[in-house]
């Protein structure tokens, strides 16, 4: 299995190094390790959907009130 790092990850996907970092982090990766500070991804990983809200409406809302 052939391995590329956060920076590679990030330029293929045209996203920042820490962005992919937090996707590592989180879990979001398939097949993602962690080797000492490395996050080592497969070669062939899949960029992950974009789960952050779209709509400009949160999901929680405040209680009035409070």
């Amino acid at each position: 299995m052939n391995i590329i790092s956060s920076a590679e990850a990030a330029k293929r996907w045209n996203i920042s190094r820490r962005r992919v970092e937090v996707l590592c982090s989180e879990g979001r990766i398939e097949g993602v390790q962690r080797i000492g500070g490395m996050w080592l991804i497969p070669e062939d990983a899949q960029k992950p959907a974009d789960a952050r809200i779209k709509t400009g409406k949160y999901i929680k809302s405040k209680k009035d009130g409070v």
